[in-house]
């Protein structure tokens, strides 16, 4: 009897479990998530369309320890090999974007600009750059190739600007930053946007200007971000 009564108890113990679990299931079933929180650029105006405050992205100058991919491109392909001969073959590796989990291939070891505002390019030697727009400097190389090459073309991109994402996001990484106008929305999709318990109007966004550290909290849920400064990244 006593031995019967243990296996009654027992049976009744893991149907209490068993109704227990259930209860929590159907209660966590029940939970709704309110929208108000995870919904982007959150307006009062209901109007169908709207226009926003057109708003310009900072253009990037170059400065010292900058990484440049300098592709030049002429009638001479000799030439052309030897110009481009460091944006070919590199020893640096890094994340870039688009790849699973952030992905990780070679970077070009590229034309650093030295302490100074230089670089030193084949044949050319020294050519200052520094404060130039990558339009500027492109320019100012296209010239002095016209000492060497036919009829040369020149495009300048900065190999080694990044930012990081960390956080309620899905792929938080370090990613390339190859765009002036990359927007803080578009930096968030690389990253597979953020999970459902990331706050949406608490965003923080670290920045160093001249040498000083600033710090600025964004409202992803307000559609007055689409024409704030911080909307557009920049370098680190």
């Amino acid at each position: 009897q006593i031995g019967s009564m243990f296996k009654i108890s027992r049976k009744v113990n893991l149907l209490g479990v068993g109704i227990y679990l259930l209860a929590i299931i159907l209660c966590a079933s029940c939970v709704r998530v309110d929208t108000r929180n995870i919904t982007y650029f959150q307006s009062r105006d209901t109007l169908a369309y709207q226009v926003m405050p057109p708003i310009t992205p900072q253009v990037t100058r170059i400065q010292p320890d900058d990484i440049l991919a300098i592709n030049v491109s002429s009638l001479s392909e000799e030439s052309n090999v030897l110009f481009n001969y460091p944006n070919l073959n590199g020893i640096l590796t890094t994340r870039f974007p688009g790849g699973m989990g952030g992905g990780t291939a070679e970077q070009p070891l590229g034309f650093l600009v030295d302490s100074s505002g230089h670089i030193e390019m084949p044949l050319v030697g020294r050519i200052k750059l520094n404060d130039y727009t990558l339009e500027q400097a492109a320019d100012s190389v296209k010239r002095k190739l016209l000492m060497y090459l036919k009829e040369p073309t020149v495009s300048i991109r900065f190999l080694n600007h990044k930012f990081t994402i960390l956080g309620e996001v899905n792929k938080p990484s370090t990613y390339n930053l190859l765009e002036n106008n990359l927007t803080i929305i578009e930096a968030i999709g690389m990253a597979g946007d953020m999970t459902i318990y990331g706050k949406r109007d608490n965003v923080m966004l670290v920045r160093n200007v001249d040498g000083i550290k600033q710090i600025l909290r964004i409202n992803l849920l307000s559609s007055n971000i689409l024409n704030d400064s911080s909307f557009y990244l920049k370098n680190g």
